[in-house]
Protein backbone atom coordinates (compact mmCIF):
# COMPACT_ATOMS: atom_id res chain seq x y z
CA UNK A 1 0.00 0.00 0.00
CA UNK A 2 2.95 2.58 0.31
CA UNK A 3 3.56 2.42 -3.55
CA UNK A 4 0.42 3.84 -3.74
CA UNK A 5 0.19 7.66 -4.24
CA UNK A 6 -3.70 8.00 -2.69
CA UNK A 7 -3.95 8.44 0.82
CA UNK A 8 -7.20 5.58 1.96
CA UNK A 9 -7.04 4.44 -2.01
CA UNK A 10 -7.24 0.19 -1.89
CA UNK A 11 -5.12 -1.84 -3.96
CA UNK A 12 -8.09 -2.61 -6.08
CA UNK A 13 -9.20 0.95 -6.68
CA UNK A 14 -5.48 1.70 -7.46
CA UNK A 15 -5.63 -1.15 -10.18
CA UNK A 16 -8.72 0.23 -11.35
CA UNK A 17 -7.39 3.06 -11.70
CA UNK A 18 -4.04 1.92 -13.93
CA UNK A 19 -6.46 0.22 -16.05
CA UNK A 20 -8.43 2.94 -16.59
CA UNK A 21 -5.94 5.45 -17.44
CA UNK A 22 -4.78 3.10 -19.87
CA UNK A 23 -7.58 2.81 -21.63
CA UNK A 24 -7.51 7.05 -21.96
CA UNK A 25 -3.81 6.34 -23.35
CA UNK A 26 -5.14 3.32 -25.53
CA UNK A 27 -8.10 5.64 -27.27
CA UNK A 28 -5.20 8.34 -27.94
CA UNK A 29 -3.32 5.92 -29.32
CA UNK A 30 -6.27 4.90 -31.69
CA UNK A 31 -7.19 8.68 -32.08
CA UNK A 32 -10.75 8.28 -30.51
CA UNK A 33 -9.74 11.83 -28.90
CA UNK A 34 -12.00 14.95 -28.45
CA UNK A 35 -9.55 17.49 -27.45
CA UNK A 36 -10.41 17.36 -23.27
CA UNK A 37 -14.47 15.87 -24.35
CA UNK A 38 -15.82 12.80 -24.16
CA UNK A 39 -15.70 9.96 -21.01
CA UNK A 40 -14.90 6.50 -20.78
CA UNK A 41 -15.85 5.53 -16.72
CA UNK A 42 -15.20 2.49 -14.33
CA UNK A 43 -17.17 1.35 -11.47
CA UNK A 44 -14.97 1.16 -8.24
CA UNK A 45 -14.43 -2.62 -7.45
CA UNK A 46 -16.48 -3.21 -4.44
CA UNK A 47 -17.86 -0.05 -4.14
CA UNK A 48 -21.36 -0.40 -7.39
CA UNK A 49 -22.45 3.55 -6.13
CA UNK A 50 -18.82 5.07 -7.33
CA UNK A 51 -17.02 5.31 -10.23
CA UNK A 52 -13.77 6.58 -11.60
CA UNK A 53 -13.84 9.56 -14.61
CA UNK A 54 -11.19 11.81 -16.26
CA UNK A 55 -10.61 15.32 -14.87
CA UNK A 56 -12.23 17.79 -16.94
CA UNK A 57 -9.57 19.85 -18.50
CA UNK A 58 -7.05 17.07 -19.90
CA UNK A 59 -6.26 15.72 -22.52
CA UNK A 60 -6.26 11.89 -22.61
CA UNK A 61 -2.49 11.73 -22.81
CA UNK A 62 -2.66 13.63 -19.80
CA UNK A 63 -4.40 11.15 -17.89
CA UNK A 64 -2.82 9.24 -14.92
CA UNK A 65 -4.11 6.55 -12.39
CA UNK A 66 -3.68 9.21 -9.24
CA UNK A 67 -5.43 12.27 -11.19
CA UNK A 68 -8.76 10.09 -12.28
CA UNK A 69 -12.01 11.60 -10.82
CA UNK A 70 -13.76 9.08 -7.95
CA UNK A 71 -17.47 9.95 -7.76
CA UNK A 72 -21.01 8.55 -6.91
CA UNK A 73 -23.88 8.03 -9.28
CA UNK A 74 -25.32 11.17 -7.76
CA UNK A 75 -22.29 13.06 -9.32
CA UNK A 76 -20.76 14.08 -6.17
CA UNK A 77 -16.57 14.20 -6.18
CA UNK A 78 -15.35 11.82 -3.51
CA UNK A 79 -11.72 12.04 -4.10
CA UNK A 80 -9.42 15.52 -3.98
CA UNK A 81 -8.94 17.07 -7.17
CA UNK A 82 -7.22 19.88 -9.04
CA UNK A 83 -9.92 19.42 -12.04
CA UNK A 84 -13.91 19.43 -11.96
CA UNK A 85 -15.51 16.35 -14.28
CA UNK A 86 -18.03 17.63 -16.76
CA UNK A 87 -21.66 17.12 -15.75
CA UNK A 88 -22.06 15.98 -19.77
CA UNK A 89 -20.49 12.77 -18.71
CA UNK A 90 -20.94 12.48 -15.35
CA UNK A 91 -25.10 12.47 -16.52
CA UNK A 92 -25.52 9.48 -18.75
CA UNK A 93 -22.61 7.39 -17.34
CA UNK A 94 -24.21 7.81 -13.68
CA UNK A 95 -27.56 6.94 -15.23
CA UNK A 96 -25.95 3.74 -16.30
CA UNK A 97 -23.69 2.66 -13.89
CA UNK A 98 -26.40 3.02 -11.21
CA UNK A 99 -29.22 1.03 -13.11
CA UNK A 100 -26.75 -1.85 -14.67
CA UNK A 101 -25.31 -3.88 -12.44
CA UNK A 102 -23.32 -5.44 -14.81
CA UNK A 103 -22.30 -1.89 -16.75
CA UNK A 104 -18.59 -1.71 -15.15
CA UNK A 105 -17.46 0.54 -17.29
CA UNK A 106 -19.13 2.77 -19.63
CA UNK A 107 -17.66 4.22 -22.95
CA UNK A 108 -18.13 7.10 -25.08
CA UNK A 109 -16.68 8.65 -28.12
CA UNK A 110 -17.29 11.59 -30.84
CA UNK A 111 -15.44 9.49 -33.63
CA UNK A 112 -15.63 11.25 -37.02
CA UNK A 113 -17.04 8.25 -38.38
CA UNK A 114 -19.45 7.34 -35.43
CA UNK A 115 -20.83 10.64 -35.71
CA UNK A 116 -21.26 10.04 -39.21
CA UNK A 117 -23.24 7.73 -38.88
CA UNK A 118 -25.03 8.47 -36.18
CA UNK A 119 -26.49 11.03 -37.88
CA UNK A 120 -27.34 9.40 -40.76
CA UNK A 121 -30.91 8.37 -41.63
CA UNK A 122 -30.20 4.65 -41.91
CA UNK A 123 -27.49 4.30 -38.70
CA UNK A 124 -25.58 1.23 -38.68
CA UNK A 125 -25.82 -0.99 -41.47
CA UNK A 126 -25.39 -5.02 -40.86
CA UNK A 127 -23.44 -4.60 -44.02
CA UNK A 128 -20.21 -5.70 -43.20
CA UNK A 129 -18.24 -8.21 -41.10
CA UNK A 130 -17.95 -5.66 -38.22
CA UNK A 131 -21.11 -5.25 -38.16
CA UNK A 132 -22.50 -8.35 -38.72
CA UNK A 133 -20.94 -9.18 -35.17
CA UNK A 134 -22.90 -6.56 -33.25
CA UNK A 135 -26.38 -8.04 -35.14
CA UNK A 136 -29.13 -7.68 -32.09
CA UNK A 137 -27.04 -5.43 -29.80
CA UNK A 138 -27.14 -2.10 -30.87
CA UNK A 139 -29.57 0.02 -29.66
CA UNK A 140 -30.73 3.86 -30.75
CA UNK A 141 -31.25 7.24 -28.34
CA UNK A 142 -32.71 9.93 -29.68
CA UNK A 143 -30.46 13.34 -29.91
CA UNK A 144 -32.00 15.85 -26.66
CA UNK A 145 -29.16 18.03 -26.62
CA UNK A 146 -26.40 18.12 -24.44
CA UNK A 147 -26.68 15.70 -21.60
CA UNK A 148 -26.85 17.33 -18.64
CA UNK A 149 -30.15 17.10 -17.71
CA UNK A 150 -30.84 14.26 -15.11
CA UNK A 151 -34.73 13.94 -16.42
CA UNK A 152 -33.12 12.49 -19.99
CA UNK A 153 -31.28 9.29 -17.98
CA UNK A 154 -34.83 7.06 -17.61
CA UNK A 155 -35.52 7.74 -21.46
CA UNK A 156 -31.69 6.54 -22.21
CA UNK A 157 -32.23 3.66 -20.27
CA UNK A 158 -35.56 3.08 -22.14
CA UNK A 159 -33.50 3.47 -25.38
CA UNK A 160 -31.04 0.74 -24.16
CA UNK A 161 -34.16 -1.99 -23.45
CA UNK A 162 -34.84 -4.52 -21.37
CA UNK A 163 -32.57 -6.78 -21.37
CA UNK A 164 -29.83 -3.61 -22.04
CA UNK A 165 -28.15 -3.74 -25.21
CA UNK A 166 -24.59 -3.35 -24.82
CA UNK A 167 -23.64 -1.06 -27.29
CA UNK A 168 -25.76 2.33 -28.38
CA UNK A 169 -25.97 4.91 -31.12
CA UNK A 170 -26.64 8.44 -29.71
CA UNK A 171 -28.35 10.11 -32.49
CA UNK A 172 -26.91 13.17 -34.41
CA UNK A 173 -24.28 12.57 -31.34
CA UNK A 174 -21.55 9.81 -31.21
CA UNK A 175 -21.12 6.23 -29.95
CA UNK A 176 -21.47 4.73 -26.62
CA UNK A 177 -20.97 0.95 -25.39
CA UNK A 178 -20.81 -0.43 -21.77
CA UNK A 179 -19.17 -3.69 -20.55
CA UNK A 180 -19.24 -5.93 -17.37
CA UNK A 181 -15.33 -5.18 -18.16
CA UNK A 182 -13.56 -2.59 -19.08
CA UNK A 183 -11.80 -4.80 -22.21
CA UNK A 184 -15.12 -6.08 -22.62
CA UNK A 185 -16.84 -2.47 -23.16
CA UNK A 186 -13.68 -1.83 -25.34
CA UNK A 187 -13.85 -4.58 -27.60
CA UNK A 188 -17.75 -4.18 -28.18
CA UNK A 189 -16.77 -0.17 -28.84
CA UNK A 190 -13.96 -1.09 -30.84
CA UNK A 191 -16.05 -2.97 -33.15
CA UNK A 192 -18.85 -0.29 -33.40
CA UNK A 193 -15.99 1.80 -34.53
CA UNK A 194 -14.85 -0.17 -37.09
CA UNK A 195 -18.22 -0.82 -38.73
CA UNK A 196 -18.97 2.64 -38.77
CA UNK A 197 -15.35 3.54 -40.81
CA UNK A 198 -16.02 0.67 -43.33
CA UNK A 199 -19.24 2.02 -43.67
CA UNK A 200 -18.66 5.48 -44.18
CA UNK A 201 -15.60 4.19 -46.41
CA UNK A 202 -17.86 1.77 -48.78
CA UNK A 203 -20.70 4.94 -49.23
CA UNK A 204 -18.95 6.10 -52.22
CA UNK A 205 -19.16 2.92 -54.05
CA UNK A 206 -22.97 3.15 -54.10
CA UNK A 207 -25.18 0.40 -52.23
CA UNK A 208 -23.28 -2.06 -49.77
CA UNK A 209 -24.96 -5.69 -50.24
CA UNK A 210 -27.32 -6.74 -47.97
CA UNK A 211 -26.18 -9.90 -44.96
CA UNK A 212 -29.18 -12.02 -44.99
CA UNK A 213 -30.74 -12.22 -42.03
CA UNK A 214 -30.04 -15.39 -40.96
CA UNK A 215 -26.39 -14.76 -41.63
CA UNK A 216 -26.69 -11.98 -39.30
CA UNK A 217 -27.94 -14.22 -36.56
CA UNK A 218 -25.57 -17.03 -36.97
CA UNK A 219 -22.74 -14.00 -37.05
CA UNK A 220 -23.90 -12.51 -33.83
CA UNK A 221 -24.07 -16.12 -32.39
CA UNK A 222 -20.71 -16.99 -33.29
CA UNK A 223 -19.13 -13.84 -32.43
CA UNK A 224 -20.93 -13.84 -29.07
CA UNK A 225 -19.76 -17.62 -28.06
CA UNK A 226 -15.96 -16.89 -29.19
CA UNK A 227 -15.56 -13.27 -27.73
CA UNK A 228 -18.80 -13.21 -25.70
CA UNK A 229 -16.72 -15.34 -22.46
CA UNK A 230 -15.50 -13.45 -19.22
CA UNK A 231 -11.85 -12.28 -20.51
CA UNK A 232 -13.49 -10.80 -23.42
CA UNK A 233 -11.38 -8.27 -25.29
CA UNK A 234 -8.24 -8.64 -23.08
CA UNK A 235 -5.46 -9.93 -24.86
CA UNK A 236 -6.16 -7.03 -27.52
CA UNK A 237 -6.50 -4.74 -24.92
CA UNK A 238 -2.80 -5.81 -23.16
CA UNK A 239 -1.78 -5.55 -26.83
CA UNK A 240 -2.58 -2.04 -27.08
CA UNK A 241 -1.35 -1.30 -23.55
CA UNK A 242 2.29 -2.46 -24.28
CA UNK A 243 2.45 -0.32 -27.37
CA UNK A 244 1.49 2.73 -24.75
CA UNK A 245 4.35 1.58 -22.75
CA UNK A 246 6.91 1.89 -25.52
CA UNK A 247 6.26 5.96 -25.68
CA UNK A 248 5.01 6.41 -22.28
CA UNK A 249 4.72 4.85 -18.26
CA UNK A 250 3.44 8.15 -16.66
CA UNK A 251 0.08 6.63 -16.76
CA UNK A 252 0.39 4.27 -14.07
CA UNK A 253 1.42 7.08 -11.59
Amino acid sequence: MSTIPIPGCSDSEWKARQQLAACYRVFDLLGWTELIFNHISLRVPGEPRHFLINPFGLHYREVRASNLVKVDVDGSVLSKTEWPVNPAGVMPHATIHRAIDAAHCVMHTHTTAGMAVASSQAGLQITNFYAAQLGGRIAYHDFEGITVHADEGPRLLASLGDPPKPALILRNHGLLAWGETLPKAFYTLWLMQRACEVQIAGAALGPAIAIPDDVQRRCAIDAHAHYGREAMGQDVFDALVRLVDRDDRLWRL
